[in-house]
């Protein structure tokens, strides 16, 4: 692929978050302008203005990428809070293409220079204007930081309309896409640390506070059902430094211009002076609201804080020093006199006012202090957990490949569960419910609250993660076994489901649960209990795991599921059976397993009345793995039903269908040669050769082969005859050749009548290969 194709995939213009118009346009001149960068490149100019005139184009195509990258990487709530400073950056990077198209364009040969002259007269002609209806939002989410914060969260009820309106109007209406925000913000939040801008910092921080407190109504008001088990595992995000145009300090005056209505939100004092005003030394400040501190006390840390604040800060949940992030032993507040009489002296010495009362707001710079509490103070927060009641085991997502890594962003997402409210996995809600499955002795309890984790789990990847790393896949076991042993029929389901829920998607929990003896566990539960449904999920579910497939393989798993494909039971858990025994079939060692099973008889039941294209594919899908071995073709041509089945697949099956069906009887006529003559008794030459001309493309290149394969069988045939005919004349035997003759006569009667086609039709060039 060329480097324009890659730009274009880079830059769709769907992928834009906010500010999609501007971006459509930018992006396609900066697709134009990649497509015949190469042949700029290769004009090697060699004087020293046309070297500058090149690094300019290049300085100011990295820049339009940089402001590209920005909208489709970038926070869609700072985004629209930002959106003169974008507004700015797209303009910035249209003048700056433009000057450097104009001085490349002498520098060029004539056929180059007038596509240039053309992009240069796009980009005179482009106007970039904001989107009036994503200015509103932008301005309704400054008008929501500039409400007051009271300490007393009066406010809570007005915040929490006005931001879910905004972001409804920016699309983040699922608990997916709000994800995807906190995310967001979080990579500016890290940049905004980067650059030491404290101040983007707060208010970034506070958006964040904003998604992680309001995330359940996302989830539970616009659920999206594509988010229950589609979704991908949470990747950690990287840094991004498409961000700034021209370095920290560039990035920081356009943010500060950006932002300049928010006055509210400095971290100077809230009192004002005339003139100069001097900076109060930084132990008469509360490190919380930064300002000179009315009621000073002291916590266990040590640190001196302003009553209300601190006080703000421990009924939000926070047990550990804002400042120093060490965790409390208590949470008792001491007077601190001696700081109280110092700011008195200070304020009397400079001329300003001694503070006659607290702060009557909460300024950003709290919620920055609690992000940092978010993010520093999860590890304590689940140890503090684990020595009450839960396992003691690190929090650690599972990447697609299957390797385990201690991924920070997933840690500190897991926490916005334990910051918001009853409807998420909180750690107080960990707690109880592990009590419960602990402790408590009535079953029908312990089963509402199974109930209660398996809604909880449906739909949330992070929950798995949290409750996978606290002991909860041995508890749910645990409950399933005592079901079983109370042949309580409800609560097997319910256990079964929860387990299911709790490894979608999560390799590291299918690992727990393969360890702690669930395959034993599934065993007693399809002897003793007929919820089939639920069990074969699970066991669907464990099987995607590589490593649990020997496992399930050597168990009494096969035998179940093989019976229930020719059962009178749900389709949907015959059609999770079949999957279970696709996933099994992967595995080599395990075909002889399957085999030995009866799974041949299974199969078939599947091509005699076919259901529907799934089931049918996946049938096909199973066979293509078993013929990958000698037994397998072995044992599928000794089922001719099977064999009439794949030749009906290629005479009138779909597309799909038809090239798993070749694929198979190529894999089978190859290992075989009783196979091909059983296939070419079924007459599938015509339909072969139909799907090499209109089957798939794949499809096409194994009916070639396939048909190759015929052609040679009855080239070798042919001239074994001949050369037993020549045999047979020259011994000068005359009793000997009438019989063989006969017999070759038969025998080219049969071939010739299923090979009869390739005589008729001497257009295809295939078989002249």
């Amino acid at each position: 692929m060329d480097v324009p194709d890659v730009e274009e995939i880079l830059f769709s213009p769907t992928d834009a978050k906010l500010h999609g118009e501007m971006y459509k346009k930018l992006a396609a001149i900066y697709c134009q302008v990649m497509s015949i960068f190469p042949s700029l490149e290769a004009a090697r100019p060699r004087s020293k203005t046309g070297i500058q005139a090149l690094c300019s184009l290049h300085v100011a195509l990295e820049k339009a990428k940089n402001t590209l990258r920005h909208c489709s990487e970038s926070s869609k709530l700072y985004l629209a809070i930002t959106g003169d400073a974008v507004l700015a950056k797209f303009e910035k990077s249209r003048c700056s293409l433009e000057v450097s198209l104009v001085c490349v364009e002498d520098i060029v040969s004539e056929s180059i220079g007038f596509q240039i002259q053309q992009i240069v007269d796009e980009l005179k002609n482009i106007v970039f204007l904001l989107d009036p209806l994503e200015k509103q939002v932008g301005d309704d989410i400054i008008a929501l930081l500039l409400q007051e914060r009271k300490f007393d969260d009066s406010n809570g009820h007005n915040e929490l309309e006005h931001f879910h309106q905004a972001a409804t109007k920016l699309g983040i209406t699922s608990s997916k896409a709000a994800l995807t925000e906190r995310r967001a913000l979080k990579r500016l939040v890290e940049r905004a640390r980067l650059e030491e801008d404290k101040r983007k910092e707060s208010i970034v921080a506070y958006l964040l506070h904003l998604m992680r407190k309001y995330s359940k109504l996302f989830r539970t008001e616009l659920s999206d059902d594509t988010d229950s088990q589609g979704g991908s595992t949470p990747c950690s995000p990287t840094v991004r430094c498409s961000l700034e145009d021209n370095g920290p300090t560039a990035n920081g005056r356009m943010f500060e211009h950006q932002l300049s209505k928010l006055s509210s939100f400095n971290f100077k004092p809230n009192y004002r002076i005339s003139g100069q005003m001097p900076l109060p030394p930084e132990e008469l400040r509360c490190p919380i609201s930064l300002q000179l501190m009315y009621d000073p006390v002291i916590i266990d840390s040590g640190q001196t804080y302003e009553r209300i604040c601190i006080e703000k800060w421990f009924s939000d949940g926070h047990k550990i020093c804002p400042k120093t992030q060490y965790w409390l032993s208590h949470l008792s507040l001491t007077p601190n006199y001696s700081v109280k009489g110092l700011t008195a002296n200070w304020c009397e010495s400079n001329g300003v006012p001694i503070p006659d009362s607290p702060p009557k707001s909460l300024d950003l710079n709290y919620w920055r202090l609690a992000l940092s509490d978010s993010e520093s103070g999860q590890s304590r927060s689940v140890d503090k957990v684990g020595s009450c009641m839960l396992k003691e085991v690190k929090i650690v997502p599972l990447e697609e490949s299957g390797t385990i890594k201690v991924v920070e962003e997933n840690e500190a997402e897991d926490n916005t569960y334990m910051e918001e409210s009853s409807d998420f996995i909180t750690l107080e809600s960990c707690v109880n419910f592990m009590t419960v499955l602990t402790e408590e002795g009535d079953l029908s309890k312990k089963c509402k609250v199974v109930e209660q984790i398996r809604l909880l789990l449906k739909d949330d990847d992070e929950a798995r993660i949290l409750m996978g790393a606290n002991g909860f896949p041995e508890a749910l076991m645990e409950f399933l076994t005592l079901a079983l042993i109370e042949e309580n029929a409800d609560a097997q389901e319910s256990g079964a489901m929860a387990l299911f829920n709790l490894s979608v998607n999560n390799n590291r929990n299918r690992e727990m649960m393969i360890a702690a003896g669930v395959i034993s566990l599934l065993e007693n539960m399809i002897l003793k209990s007929n919820l089939h449904g639920p069990a074969t999920a699970l066991y669907l579910n464990l099987s995607c795991l590589e490593d649990a497939k020997p496992i399930i393989g050597s168990s009494r798993a096969v035998p179940f599921l093989i019976q229930l494909l020719t059962s009178n039971g749900e389709s949907q858990t015959k059609l999770d059976a079949l999957h279970t025994l696709y996933n099994l079939s992967t595995t080599p060692s395990i075909v002889p397993v399957l085999l030995s099973s009866a799974i041949i008889d299974g199969l078939q039941s599947f091509f005699a009345t076919p259901s529907d294209n799934l089931s049918t594919q996946t049938s096909l899908a199973i066979l293509i793995n078993l013929a990958s071995s000698q037994l397998g073709i072995e044992e599928i041509t000794s089922a001719p039903e099977l064999i009439s089945g794949l030749a009906a697949i290629v005479d009138a099956g779909e597309r799909a269908e038809q090239e798993q069906a070749v694929s198979c009887l190529l894999l089978l006529c190859r290992g075989s040669e009783k196979c091909s003559q059983m296939v070419l008794q079924e007459g599938v030459i015509p339909g072969l050769v139909a799907i090499t001309v209109n089957g798939t493309s794949r499809g096409k290149i194994k009916a070639q082969k396939l048909l190759m394969l015929f052609r040679e069988q009855r080239q070798k045939d042919t001239d074994l005859g001949q050369q037993r005919e020549r045999d047979g004349n020259s011994n000068a035997t005359m009793a000997v050749p009438e019989p063989k003759t006969l017999c070759k006569s038969v025998s080219k009667k049969k071939m010739g009548k299923a090979l009869s086609f390739f005589g008729k039709n001497k257009r295809f060039s295939l078989y002249q290969c």
